[in-house]
């Protein structure tokens, strides 16, 4: 895919990403996100008590792979490094922007509201590294 392709396939619809990081004893750990893309970034939140967040700041390493299930299959993968902030402004207003884009733009606000908490971490994934196919059985 052209980067104009991979863009538009990875924002749209409501696909999720899956997160691939390392745990500290080398295990690796998955998990889906709702996450959106803001310029070289892959943006998405989570907590501090959770996996992603704890093992991101040891490593920030991480990979988002987005694909789409249905022939004729197509993926695109982010590889990339994680910085995290706490910030309860910035977590609100992607949180805002990700829940429009997932759940529709008249829930977006109270998103924002009820994911910023204290603890709400927003988790920027650098991306140096992008691995994408269309149409891979086509």
């Amino acid at each position: 895919m052209t980067e104009a392709e991979w863009r538009e396939f990875a924002t749209a619809e409501t696909r999720t990403g899956t997160l691939a990081i390392t745990r500290l004893d080398g295990r690796p750990h998955a998990t889906p996100v709702w996450f959106t893309l803001d310029g070289g970034d892959v943006v998405f939140t989570t907590h501090e008590s959770s996996v992603k967040a704890r093992e991101l700041r040891r490593d920030p390493r991480a990979t988002l792979c987005v694909d789409d299930q249905r022939p004729p299959y197509s993926f695109v993968m982010f590889e990339g490094e994680a910085s995290l902030s706490d910030d309860l402004n910035e977590v609100r207003r992607w949180a805002a922007e990700i829940g429009g884009r997932y759940v529709g733009k008249e829930q977006a606000e109270e998103l924002g509201e009820r994911y910023s908490v204290p603890g709400a971490i927003l988790v920027r994934l650098s991306v140096r590294k992008v691995v994408a196919y269309k149409e891979m059985t086509a």
